[in-house]
């Protein structure tokens, strides 16, 4: 078997259901298997997989291991000469595994391998391609300076190496990830992609960045102004740096103080919204179940020229591929009058994000 995709599930039912859809066709022409590993979730995940996607494999958690315990628990079972770390909050085209596998053939010694990442806007989300978080990278980035800890001495499309890639996407080999152990149970949530990168380049591996491919990952970079975010993110950096790096005062300062301020912040929600945009739905003849569900109107078209006077283009993946959706998501995030919502296939609902800092939103109808 060429491939195993591994996905990490806790109560994203929809989003999951967007992201089963978009992998099971682009692994269609690949020997592969997708695996979801879910973190006993309290929606209906784990029906909903047995009922629409019988052919995935389900690993059932009966308590919320985190992420490296429940990805570790994904990867005893996969069987692909090569795995993709995958979140449930992403949709990928379906050439994205035919490419990245092709360039990963052709590349001695590889380690992981990235790809360009945007948010549900089309923006891109710089997470894609990091720096190894040194005690000065680290500090910068605290300090809220963002040039070292990002590689910006590669463009969005550029392909190069990379050390640090976000755990919304990585793939590799099945014997690197073994080689290095995977990744490390003492990491929670947050810090465990970093720490795997790393284990990779000390093996002796290179990773490299892909940026000819992209990914949606809703759910973008988090943001410090949730204080459980921020104390796990600190608390991550002690362990990482603990176990790499050598004391450093100023740093382990600077955690400190972090944490201290972290469990002062409130803790910030989304502004709850009722939408009332005038709307497209682009590739379906249908909208009628949509128009009942909403006051707006809703036009539904199938060429771009007609949407530009629209405010929200919602793609129906009945009639509109995922590479299709991504690119034009990707080519629009100029255009900020545009906001995106996709409609599964066969599914009654619709789901998005207008903002990188937030999962995104889910409307059923």
């Amino acid at each position: 078997m060429k491939l195993s995709v591994i996905i990490l599930n806790y109560n994203v039912r929809y989003f999951l259901e967007l992201c089963l859809q978009s992998v099971e066709a682009a692994i269609a022409p690949i020997d592969a298997e997708i695996i979801v590993v879910d973190n006993d979730s309290k929606d209906d995940s784990c029906v909903m997989i047995k009922e629409k996607f019988p052919n995935v494999i389900l690993i059932e958690n009966k308590e919320n291991s985190g992420f490296s315990k429940g990805n570790n628990l994904g990867f005893q079972k996969a069987n692909g000469e090569y795995v993709c770390i995958l979140n449930p909050d992403t949709v990928v085209g379906e050439d994205t595994f035919t490419e990245l596998l092709k360039f990963a053939e052709n590349t001695a010694n590889l380690g992981i391998l990235g790809c360009r990442l945007i948010d549900g806007t089309g923006r891109f989300l710089p997470e894609s391609k990091r720096h190894v978080p040194t005690p000065q990278v680290a500090i910068t980035k605290m300090l809220g300076h963002d040039t070292l800890y990002y590689v910006n001495t590669l463009t969005e499309d550029a392909i190069g190496e990379a050390p640090v890639f976000v755990g919304a996407f990585m793939l590799m080999k099945h014997d690197v990830y073994k080689r290095v152990g995977g990744f490390d149970e003492d990491y929670f949530m947050y810090g465990e992609d970093i720490d795997l990168s790393y284990k990779v380049l000390q093996a002796g591996y290179s990773n490299y960045y892909y940026g000819k491919t992209t990914v949606i990952h809703y759910k973008g970079e988090s943001t410090l102004k949730d204080k459980e975010y921020a104390k796990r993110f600190y608390g991550a950096m002690q362990i990482f740096y603990k176990k790499h790096f050598k004391s450093n005062l100023i740093f382990n300062g600077l955690v400190w103080l972090g944490i201290q301020m972290a469990s002062r912040l409130k803790t910030e929600k989304p502004d709850a919204k009722l939408i009332k945009k005038s709307s497209c739905i682009r590739g379906s003849g249908a909208a009628t179940d949509y128009q009942k569900r909403f006051s707006f109107p809703v036009n539904a078209i199938s060429n771009s020229t007609e949407a530009a006077s629209q405010s929200e283009i919602i793609f129906d993946a009945n009639f509109v591929s995922f590479k299709d959706i991504i690119k034009e998501i990707s080519e629009s995030e100029k255009n900020k009058k545009f906001t995106f919502k996709i409609l599964p296939k066969n599914s009654n609902f619709i789901l998005g994000s207008d903002s990188s800092k937030s999962r995104g939103e889910v409307i059923p109808f």
